[in-house]
């Protein structure tokens, strides 16, 4: 780890203490960054809350508005900071806390998920957990009550996500669902629970349990009867989470012609592979072919994990003996299959100190057992290294540079999931995709990418279909999606419906891979003879995570 050798500034100071005070208003936040002291805890998600944390971000945005940048690095800060600070703010005047429900990123996932990155080695950690256990029933009457108040004032999520969502609790809730098996497995590493603590835990899981079938119940009975049967958010509210999952604004009907246009070359790049494959093979063809051939094919999740990890260890390896500086502590990467079956795949970072590493997770859904590595590399690749895990624990080791808030908080979808799509094409520059099959699977994820920045604004944008026949809907849009992917049905269906109540969020894939192609060339063709693409790769991963308009700024500099 590298010694701190930057003296904090004004600037620091004010970020820290906003991460301090993001902590202290959101355990869940606390635990994901690896922030312990809170962990007992949940997050106050009442109308109260919210307007706490609003009145939080007023101090803190005016804290920093009167403060001088001394260097660089402040005006970065001072500059991303101010951004977001603004944008949850803007947020909180559109009320959106009052519909916060969809099926993957909600308060409805976050306080079950918040389980998975808690401490378990002792019965200390259990002990937590169990406090933690007990404190969920009041979180979550909190939330009813926030989304009850949305009910009166007209601010209602979609019909369709309500009834998603209660399907979720249900499998959170069921005899073999999360709650069941986590009480029962608690095992510290240094032996039994004492049966105290183990009839505690089973009480206070039973007891979440209800709490969950609660909140099932009033989405069904309360919420669903008043939710929205338009899908649509509208181009206001699709403006501002664009901004926010983006850190940047775009011209959105700009963008989806060019989404249209950029779906467009990936078909063509895929059918020019599916050749490669096989003479005359149609893309269509050229899947079948692979998905037939047992050598390209992992059995059960255990064979998964286990091929994850040592495809990412062999990547670290060789990368930091080649491309990249990759610090010993961010050599460090667990593979993990995750408690949920809810079909995504993601990243957390390391902690701090890195006591806690950074983590791949592969949330498989039930009834998935065969994975394909052809369509898979690429994937561990984005997550990884030198996907996210070298954007994101290099921001963390860097400590010597960044204060706390720009090492664990800033950032957005944009900035890093733009980068986890640059370092896939990036990979396939290095030789790791040279098989005709693993392009093929790059390529697959790319041409979904492409894919949903056009479902993604054609939906909450109301756009015309593309085929002339009326306006982007659910069924449309699963079928387009169905066209676009080769992928099981059961993926498809939860993409679709992450699309349709997480609005601006997964076109900040290619969007923001769109924009770090920009910036690489603007800077290369500022610079000339002189540009290195291995020095931009440093000067960019070096500033952090931040919105995709600072790095602008910053790179410009």
């Amino acid at each position: 780890m590298t010694d701190t050798s930057r003296p904090t500034t004004p600037i620091d100071a004010i970020a820290d203490a906003w991460v301090d005070t993001a902590a202290e208003l959101s355990p869940i936040l606390a635990t994901y960054i690896g922030r312990t002291e809170h962990n007992g805890r949940f997050d106050d998600l009442s109308p109260a809350g919210a307007d706490r944390a609003a009145e939080a971000a007023r101090q803190t945005l005016a804290a920093l508005e009167s403060a001088e940048p001394v260097d660089e690095i402040d005006a970065v800060t001072k500059e991303d900071l101010t951004r977001e600070l603004r944008l949850d703010l803007e947020l909180h005047e559109a009320k959106a806390h009052l519909r916060d429900l969809n099926v993957i990123a909600s308060p409805a996932q976050d306080l079950r998920s918040a389980f998975d990155l808690m401490p378990t080695d002792t019965v200390e950690d259990w002990g937590v957990v169990s406090e933690r256990l007990r404190a969920l029933p009041a979180a979550l009457s909190g939330y009813i009550e926030t989304l009850r108040e949305g009910i009166a004032q007209g601010v209602v999520p979609a019909r369709r996500q309500v009834l998603e969502v209660v399907t979720q609790i249900g499998r959170y809730t069921s005899d073999v669902g999360f709650f069941a098996g986590f009480a029962a497995e608690a095992a510290p590493a240094e032996g039994h629970l004492p049966a105290s603590l183990a009839r505690d835990l089973t009480d206070n899981s039973n007891a979440a349990r209800v709490a969950y079938d609660e909140l099932a119940s009033f989405l069904a009975t309360e919420l669903a009867p008043e939710a929205s049967e338009t899908d649509a958010v509208g181009r206001e509210l699709y403006a501002l989470h664009s901004r926010r999952f983006l850190g940047a604004e775009i011209d959105l009907d700009e963008t989806y012609e060019w989404g249209i246009e950029e779906l467009a070359r990936m078909v063509a790049e895929q059918e020019t592979i599916a050749q490669q494959i096989s003479p005359g093979a149609t893309v269509e063809e050229a899947v079948a072919l692979l998905e037939a051939d047992p050598s390209r094919q992992l059995q059960g999740t255990e064979v998964l994990q286990r091929w994850m990890q040592e495809t990412s260890d062999r990547a670290v390896e060789e990368l930091g003996r080649t491309h990249f500086d990759i610090a010993e502590p961010i050599r460090r990467l667990e593979c993990m299959i995750a408690p949920t079956n809810e079909g995504g795949i993601y990243y957390t970072g390391p902690t701090d100190d890195f006591s806690r590493p950074g983590r791949m997770w592969w949330s498989v859904p039930e009834g998935v057992d065969t994975f394909d590595t052809w369509r898979e590399l690429t994937t561990v690749y984005h997550e990884g290294v030198p996907g996210h895990h070298l954007q994101i624990a290099q921001a963390v080791y860097n400590r010597a540079q960044l204060n706390s808030w720009r090492r664990l908080l800033a950032g957005t979808s944009g900035h890093a999931e733009g980068w986890a799509l640059y370092a896939e094409r990036l990979m396939e520059q290095l030789g790791y995709l040279d098989d005709p099959a693993d392009r093929l699977g790059m390529l697959d994820g790319q041409r979904m990418r492409a894919a949903r920045v056009v479902l993604d604004i054609g939906v909450h944008l109301q756009k015309p279909r593309l085929d002339g026949t009326g306006t982007w809907d659910y069924d449309y849009a699963l079928e387009f999606m169905r066209r676009n992917v080769n992928m099981p049905d059961e993926f498809v269906r939860f993409e679709v419906n992450r699309y349709f109540g997480w609005p601006g969020q997964a076109p900040a894939y290619k969007v923001g891979q769109r924009i770090w192609e920009q910036l690489r060339d603007e800077v290369a063709e500022r610079e000339g003879a002189d540009f290195s693409i291995k020095a931009f790769h440093k000067r960019a991963l070096d500033i952090g995570g931040v919105g995709l308009d600072t790095l602008r700024t910053a790179l410009q500099g």
